[in-house]
């Protein structure tokens, strides 16, 4: 990787293009940064930039001082103004591109790391730090391509493969997550990460019973990871299995209690085995903790609503609908009870919502987007 000693040894065979004016201070500030000094090669540059703004070779060796130092965003706009003077200065897109990716700043990274592949479609370095601010940017899809192209050449590391499993996962590519998740498996047996991703992708495959194996196989080697038991709850709920879905759920919530999407699936399944008595404290605390959690506030509203709490219900199903809007569920629930509170015209235009979203949308509910996601590197 590309570090501001390699950038500074391209900045030494720049050095003959400054204008005799400005050799001196140019020199100067190399001697400072071939000395480590990288505070005063700053003011250097800086000073050398004074003399001359349009100084591109100057704003781009301050960018390398500046990202020695770990300033990367102050980096990074000194990079951007030596492009804005020289496009095609050597080196600086990608300086640019890992002065941003070293903030976090993945979405701004991707461009530069394109001009660099652009210009030599063989960098392997920049096609793998692409394909890694793809996944950071949540833009898997694309992530799978430029990952998929890494790990073909040369850069096969098993991280760089979880993340294109993953990528492939979050993009809908079950066939190409369930392969990559395979040879992570077979490489390290007890991967519970790799075991609950395998998981995940049997389930977007529809093969609930193998899903279950993979959770069940990540839970036996990490008993305590985060959401291995949340997913097998999720899969015997799916499989109508509510008691052991409770089992598993209550599980979780050893690990960790304060988890308010755990909450709300132990409290559907505690309803769909008739106990709303212990799904409402559940459901009560679960939208105290996360307000955006649709299910706890269209359960909520079905329990206050056999309670014959309506005002209540009605209000916990309007959230729901608010979070919502394309959930036939929560309309035809909220028309019953408007009908039941005597709003027949409110009860109407719900019922008439719901009729045309059954109709129009696949309810199908998936396990990946409720999973904690990996966080980039």
């Amino acid at each position: 990787m590309t570090t501001w000693k390699t950038a500074f040894t391209i900045l030494l065979l720049l050095l003959p293009a400054f204008a005799g004016g400005q050799t001196s201070g140019a020199a100067d500030a190399l001697a400072l940064q071939r000395q480590g000094k990288l505070a005063e090669a700053a003011e250097a540059w800086q000073a050398v930039i004074r003399q001359n703004p349009k100084d591109a070779g100057a704003f781009a060796s301050l960018g390398v001082v500046l990202a020695g130092e770990q300033k990367y965003q102050e980096a990074a706009v000194a990079y951007r103004k030596a492009l804005a003077l020289d496009p095609k200065l050597p080196g600086v897109q990608l300086d640019l591109g890992l002065a941003e990716f070293k903030q976090g700043q993945f979405a701004s990274a991707i461009g530069p790391f394109k001009a660099v592949l652009a210009a030599d479609p063989h960098n392997t370095q920049a096609r793998t730090l692409l394909g890694i601010s793809y996944y950071g940017a949540k833009r898997f899809a694309e992530a799978v391509t430029q990952l998929e192209l890494a790990t073909k050449s040369g850069s096969d590391s098993p991280e760089l493969h979880q993340m294109l499993a993953q990528s492939c996962l979050y993009a809908r590519k079950y066939e190409c997550a369930l392969a990559e998740f395979k040879q992570i498996v077979q490489k390290n047996p007890d991967s519970a990460a790799a075991h609950m991703l395998a998981g995940e992708a049997l389930d977007g495959m529809e093969s609930t019973g193998e899903a279950i194996a993979e959770f069940e196989a990540a839970a036996k080697i990490a008993p305590k990871e985060p959401y291995v038991h949340f997913a097998l709850g999720f899969m015997y709920r799916k499989e109508g299995h509510y008691d052991e879905a409770v089992q598993a759920f209550e599980t979780e919530l050893d690990v960790d209690p304060g988890d308010a999407q755990t909450m709300v699936y132990l409290a559907d399944c505690e309803m769909k085995l008739d106990h709303p008595e212990k799904a409402l404290p559940l459901l009560e605390k679960a939208a105290q903790l996360k307000s955006n959690l649709r299910l706890a506030y269209f359960d909520l509203g079905t329990v206050l609503a056999t309670l014959k709490r309506y005002p209540e219900a009605a209000a916990a199903l309007q959230r729901a609908v608010q979070l919502d809007p394309s959930q036939g569920d929560a309309h035809f629930r909220l028309g019953r009870v408007y009908q039941t509170m005597g709003n027949v015209e409110e009860a109407k235009k719900e019922f008439d919502q719901a009729s045309k979203l059954y109709h129009a949308r696949d309810s199908k509910e998936d396990l990946a987007p409720m999973m904690r996601p990996a966080s980039p590197p």
